[in-house]
């Protein structure tokens, strides 16, 4: 039974997240603030927070029985690689996914009533994530994958700098654009690195942990942040506070 449930999860996982990958170059590429940016940004984040749900559902199944969920890794993998990869390190980044999806999105809704952001599940998201990504840690040291150590990192600095927003009384008036910005790019970063790393074990297990695999989505994804905020002039504005 718990197999056709993982299955389900899957194929639910896959089509909101192809969905949701597809989606999150319309507002990218397109005029920013527009119907069709609103319209494709809602279909992106609602996509998101659907494959993040997804993703801690099937992780939840793996911790409970590696093996079993995935059959088709008997012999190749044992089943502490399996729990600490499809299990912990997929519950964190099911949990990453969901933090960023929500709270990109309640940047921008809430641009002209900022504490608006101090509601409960925007609070309460953070913890959860950092400590999601401290556990990451521990369960990678514990297994001897210390790519885990790694990514938990983005976890906690995710935490640490959304609270830093979120707890802010006065931050600067379009600083909501910089975190919405940060927010959903980082999202998508997410669902294509779970795509190129996760999606290889089936097609080419010897590259699932290869560095390479996480970090192109990366590298595009921190490339496109660091655009989209020199041309709504973040880092201009932050080299004349520092200068």
């Amino acid at each position: 039974m718990e197999l056709h449930i993982f299955h389900a999860l899957i194929a639910a996982h896959i089509l909101t997240g192809a969905t949701g990958a597809i989606a999150f170059w319309v507002p990218i590429i397109g005029r920013k603030g527009g119907e069709t940016h609103r319209k494709w940004g809602k279909v992106f984040t609602l996509c998101m927070l659907a494959t993040g749900a997804f993703a801690i559902g099937m992780s939840s199944l793996t911790l409970y029985d590696p093996i079993g969920t995935h059959p088709h890794l008997e012999g190749m993998f044992d089943a502490v690689f399996i729990r600490a990869i499809f299990g912990w390190l997929m519950l964190h980044m099911g949990i990453l996914t969901v933090n960023l999806a929500w709270y990109g999105w309640q940047s921008v809704l809430n641009r002209r009533d900022h504490a608006a952001n101090r509601r409960p599940l925007n609070l309460l998201l953070q913890p959860i994530l950092a400590a999601a990504a401290i556990n990451c840690a521990i369960q990678g040291i514990i297994a001897g994958q210390y790519l885990m150590v790694g990514l938990s990192l983005v976890g906690i600095a995710t935490a640490w700098t959304n609270l830093n927003f979120i707890l802010n009384a006065n931050p600067a008036r379009q600083m909501w654009q910089r975190e919405h910005l940060k927010g959903l790019v980082g999202c998508g970063i997410s669902v294509y690195t779970a795509f190129m790393a996760f999606g290889s074990v089936r097609i080419m297990p010897e590259l699932a942990l290869h560095p390479g695999m996480w970090a192109i989505p990366l590298i595009i994804g921190v490339a496109i942040i660091i655009h989209q905020w020199r041309k709504l002039g973040f880092l201009r504005w932050n080299r004349a506070v520092t200068s």
